[in-house]
């Protein structure tokens, strides 16, 4: 796919990158000289213009890409600006950046596809990383449904994943588990490639630590999990 990405600071440049590293066409804009050389060599092109002009906005490939993503997050103007100028130029997809429940109710006025909250999902990241006591990461399927990734607890080493019985006990759904691989980059430089454990078609696999757990359940069933985790460390 290709995508345009409106506002390169941290969010947007991390995300531009990203993106890119998955083999998608990516397309950088922002007003600030410094941030767009800093990444003109790591996405496909990048652009020095103010948004909130709707001429300089015209002046970018709107018709030629599949998805833009206004990230600009610190100018609340000029974050509702390029949406609305968007929207009067007629692109068809836009996710947009929220920072706070105010730019988000002005953004849902505008009907975009998506309202990104990298904030709060950091923040609600952060919690369940407390919890688990190490890294969590989280997409929210729906106001109640969570996909969540996290590395195999210390209380589930040693057991079957075929004899991991977690719908029944949290209510979650175990999609996948990975494993890590040692691998020599062209440089010989070691580093780790994550690789499926195919838990299906073998029954005797365990889990080790280190694996990483992808699992679907509602949030509260996380919270279970979480919470039984945290007990089971005291």
């Amino acid at each position: 796919m290709r995508y345009l990405i409106i506002g390169l600071g941290i969010y947007g440049s991390n995300l531009a990158i990203d993106l890119t590293n998955m083999g998608h066409d990516v397309i950088g804009a922002d007003k600030n000289p410094s941030l767009v050389e800093a990444i003109k060599d790591n996405i496909s092109t990048a652009y020095i213009i103010d948004s909130t002009d709707e001429e300089s906005l015209g002046m970018l490939p709107l018709k030629n890409v599949d998805l833009v993503i206004v990230a600009i997050g610190e100018d609340f103007g000029a974050s509702i600006k390029t949406v609305a100028l968007l929207k009067k130029l007629g692109v068809k997809h836009i996710f947009a950046r929220a920072v706070d429940s105010l730019h988000e109710s002005i953004l849902e006025g505008f009907n975009v596809d998506r309202i990104l909250n990298p904030e709060q999902r950091a923040a609600s990241d952060l919690v369940n990383e407390m919890s688990l006591g190490f890294n969590v990461e989280s997409m929210s399927v729906d106001d109640d449904v969570s996909i969540v990734k996290f590395r195999a607890p210390q209380v589930f080493v040693g057991q079957l994943y075929a004899r991991l019985d977690l719908e029944k006990e949290y209510g979650l759904r175990l999609l996948s588990a990975s494993r890590a691989v040692k691998k020599n980059n062209i440089l010989g430089l070691t580093h780790d490639e994550y690789s499926l454990i195919d838990f299906d078609e073998s029954p005797d696999a365990v889990v080790e630590a280190g694996d990483m757990m992808v699992c679907m359940g509602a949030k509260k069933a996380f919270s279970k999990l979480f919470r039984r985790l945290s007990e089971s460390l005291l």
